[in-house]
């Protein structure tokens, strides 16, 4: 009795494994190679459960990755045109698109594939790279070059059963020695240019500088100038009233000059002044009080005429004659559009305007300004 349940258990054991070795499950993310004695005689993409003849002495299955997969390659150090180098970082994604080409060339497996992948990624990089100038890998060519990368590659690896799906480049920076070559380039660009920027400003503002002080020296001299004429004009105004009025009472002008400078001479601080009384200075103190007689014959008052207070108008230039009016003044171009246009002072200021006739003119000193009185 107990050799018959060993018998049939093994003979349940024998049925199972039977079952079991031939029976094979393909699911969506795989496909698998069916092989008997190691020559393919089917592949099997669909996802299911398939049979095979049991055991694996006979027929074997491979299951191969049927997603999409990703090669990765990071700090590379590629050569561009001009022998500057950059570090790049990219990937590839692919997929087996033919499981038999795969399984013959590449065994069926991913290490042999990807080594395969690594070297064909290097070498179109550096082809692509070493096609460009500098500054192209950082510019709107990365798309490009891109594509170029993954069109190089296509071919070298379709004959591993792989279809290249995309290339990606992922970082492309400056190698550490070409960094710090391109930074001092860079700044000395910028410190020549700034220097550029600071020369034409301090020219425009010495430009401006001195159409300003030329400006400030023609009005200056054009107010000193029409100052002079009308001080000499107004002292020769008074000169001539104060003649014409010693002219009217000879005697009453001199008893008034008398007054103003005891005024002046005295004016009550405790000074104490030794005179003879018999002086001129004093010659109306022995009067009693009196004043002198008025004339009995006045001539007639002679009307002023005042002469005109106008600066003599002139048609040389402002500066006598140095050529300044000539100068061209510059311009400024402002950060909004604007021009900044200095104005030029060559033209002399207009003149005082004389008095309206008949009028008295402003100029008539007070009796205080008068000279020093008569002896």
């Amino acid at each position: 009795m107990q050799n018959r349940l060993i018998i049939l258990g093994a003979i349940v054991l024998a049925a199972l494994y039977v079952v079991f070795s031939s029976i094979y499950i393909v699911d969506e993310r795989e496909q698998a190679i069916v092989m008997r004695f190691g020559q393919i005689t089917d592949v099997r993409t669909e996802p299911g459960i398939y049979f095979k003849v049991p055991t694996d002495v006979v027929d074997s299955v491979q299951i191969i990755e049927d997603r999409l997969l990703r090669y990765d390659i990071a700090n590379m150090r590629v050569q561009v045109s001009g022998n500057a180098f950059y570090q790049v970082d990219a990937f590839l994604t692919y997929r087996i698109s033919d499981a038999r080409l795969f399984r013959e060339r590449a065994t069926g497996q991913l290490s042999v594939a990807e080594d395969r992948i690594g070297a064909s990624l290097d070498s179109a990089l550096r082809e692509v790279y070493g096609l460009r100038e500098f500054n192209a890998a950082l510019s709107e060519q990365r798309a490009q070059m891109m594509q170029e990368v993954r069109d190089l590659i296509r071919p070298d690896l379709a004959r591993l059963g792989i279809d290249v799906v995309d290339v990606r480049i992922l970082r492309t920076d400056l190698d550490a020695d070409v960094s710090a070559t391109t930074f001092e380039r860079m700044r000395a660009e910028r410190l020549a240019e700034a220097a550029l920027l600071r020369a034409r400003g301090q020219e425009q503002a010495q430009s401006l500088r001195a159409i300003a002080d030329r400006q400030s020296v023609e009005i200056v001299a054009a107010a000193t100038r029409d100052a002079e004429i009308i001080r000499g004009t107004g002292d020769a105004e008074r000169n001539r009233l104060f003649a014409a009025a010693y002219g009217q009472n000879p005697e009453f002008f001199e008893f008034y000059r008398s007054m103003q400078a005891y005024i002046t001479a005295l004016p009550g601080t405790g000074t104490t002044m030794v005179l003879s009384p018999d002086s001129a200075f004093f010659s109306y103190f022995g009067s009693d009080g009196t004043l002198p007689e008025a004339a009995a014959n006045l001539a007639a008052p002679i009307q002023p005429t005042a002469a005109p207070l106008t600066a003599p108008i002139s048609n040389e230039p402002a500066l006598d004659g140095l050529g300044i009016e000539e100068t061209t003044a510059p311009s400024m171009t402002l950060e909004d559009g604007s021009e900044l246009t200095p104005t030029v002072g060559t033209e002399v200021p207009a003149p005082a305007e004389a008095p309206a006739e008949g009028s008295v003119p402003s100029a008539t000193p007070s009796p205080v300004e008068t000279p020093a009185p008569a002896q």
